[in-house]
């Protein structure tokens, strides 16, 4: 099954689809046969990590998830699944060995035993793991209004973690729930300003709330390429005709009559004086020694372009 629904994993940023998708691939197809270069770069991360047993490298259950770990964000969910095996046979099965292989099997495109095994790490110390991996099974299933009442039990008991907060903000506007989605949004680019997916995220928002100026700010700022930003603006065009479309199908008595509109709040992109405690930042502050030719490609971080 395609995935549609991407958290945990970080998307390539020129990719057509990186940043408007949560973090992870849902749901991707099990592979029957692997290029000869992926089969490679299994047998040699399963051969650095056997080396490193025999040689009483990994002597604690800390260590050996810390390899399982490593492996997983190079992509090798695969072989990581055979050490999770290795790593329980040894130690034992704990909160932390199902969170690794929970994760391992959404993305070898195993839903079932994978929602079974985040369910397992609900009522443990892996809780918020568990409800938000059952968050992004859900959105793979395009059940995002479900997603995001899953990740907001998962926000109750980690409500620092950006990533997380991003993948509310995300799954919200894919329920159609634009106005919700603002604050777990800024909450993520805020506390992760240099997030690629967090910034992203929010210029979608800004596209779909028809903020259009403010959206060119923050992809100017942060250096979005074009692939980028068109795949943003495809997706808010997506989003607002949906939205239409409902608005459409609602009963009238259930419609609200405003005599004007109501505008959705603006975004604050202009960076604070707080900014070492989680203002919004820009590219161009990341990486204060850019030459003056790339200043001039993105607008000034303090310029009206960019405060509301």
């Amino acid at each position: 099954m395609k995935a549609t629904f991407n958290p945990l994993v970080r998307v390539a940023w020129t990719s057509v689809t990186a940043g408007l998708v949560l973090a992870v691939s849902g749901c991707a197809a099990t592979k029957d046969h692997y290029a000869a270069g992926e089969d490679a770069q299994q047998r040699q991360a399963f051969e650095a990590a056997s080396e490193m047993k025999t040689g009483a490298n990994i002597d604690t259950q800390a260590t050996y998830l810390k390899v399982v770990g490593q492996m997983q964000q190079q992509g090798l969910w695969f072989a990581s699944l055979a050490h999770i095996d290795a790593l329980e046979q040894r130690w034992g099965i704990t909160p932390d060995s199902t969170r690794v292989r929970a994760d391992a099997l959404r993305q070898t495109g195993q839903a079932e035993p994978a929602e079974a095994a985040y369910k397992r790490l609900l009522n443990t110390p892996q809780e918020s793991a568990g409800y938000r991996g059952l968050g992004l099974l859900a959105g793979a299933r395009g059940h995002y209004a479900e997603a995001v009442q899953l990740f907001k039990q998962a926000q109750r008991r980690t409500p620092t973690d950006a990533l997380l907060l991003s993948d509310l903000g995300y799954a919200s506007l894919r329920a159609g729930q634009l106005e919700e989605a603002r604050l777990p949004l800024m909450q993520a680019l805020q506390l992760q300003p240099d997030s690629k997916q967090a910034q992203a995220n929010v210029a979608l928002y800004l596209e779909a709330t028809h903020q259009p100026e403010q959206a060119t700010a923050l992809m100017d700022a942060n250096r979005m390429p074009e692939a980028t930003r068109a795949a943003v603006r495809a997706a808010a065009l997506q989003m607002r005709a949906a939205a239409g479309s409902s608005a459409a199908s609602a009963p009238a008595s259930a419609t609200l009559q405003r005599d004007e509109p109501t505008a959705p709040l603006p975004l604050a992109l202009k960076p604070t004086r707080w900014a070492g405690m989680g203002g919004v930042r820009t590219a161009a502050q990341l990486n204060p020694s850019a030459s003056a030719a790339d200043a001039r490609l993105s607008p000034n971080p303090t310029s009206p372009r960019g405060t509301p």
